[in-house]
């Protein structure tokens, strides 16, 4: 087995390690009588199961050769992009500065806007309107279907 592919094989398996302590953390949610339809645990299982899921994959992957030996192929790695990695920062820092105060949908729509002009979109209206809808359906899944407050913030009295 070639350096890389153990490399990779260990990273599966990681992977795969992060899927388990997800699952078991998961066991250890209480059951509690307001989750009656949908239980607290479900999104934990969920990401436990995708977890072990890519883990696997990527184990397979490697067992058959690897799947970064592309990687090891390049000279010269490119140019750290300084503005996206600010805008991705400014986004994080934006939603936990705002979260409180602006509430869910409008602290997470400017996020998908910086996160979207980090990826190189030059569309930000665009970008906030798909951020609006995204968040406020998010926000609507939360509070209405699940009986989760995330927190409306300014917008308490019209959702």
């Amino acid at each position: 087995m070639r350096h890389t592919a153990r490399s990779d094989l260990l990273v599966g398996l990681g992977v795969a390690g992060l899927g388990l302590l997800t699952a078991w953390q998961a066991l250890v949610i209480p059951p509690t009588p307001v989750y009656a339809e949908v239980s607290a645990a479900l999104i934990p299982w969920l990401v436990a199961a995708l977890l072990l899921a890519l883990g696997t994959g990527l184990c397979a992957s490697a067992l058959r050769g690897g799947w970064s030996h592309g990687l090891e192929d390049m000279q010269d790695p490119p140019p750290v992009n300084w503005r996206s990695l600010g805008l991705l920062a400014a986004g994080l820092v934006v939603q936990v500065a705002l979260i409180d105060w602006l509430g869910f949908v409008i602290a997470s729509t400017i996020l998908y806007v910086l996160v979207c002009a980090a990826f190189g979109s030059r569309h930000p209206l665009r970008d906030l309107l798909i951020g609006a809808v995204v968040t406020l359906l998010a926000y609507l899944a939360f509070s209405r279907l699940l009986g989760v407050n995330i927190g409306a913030g300014v917008l308490e009295g019209i959702l």
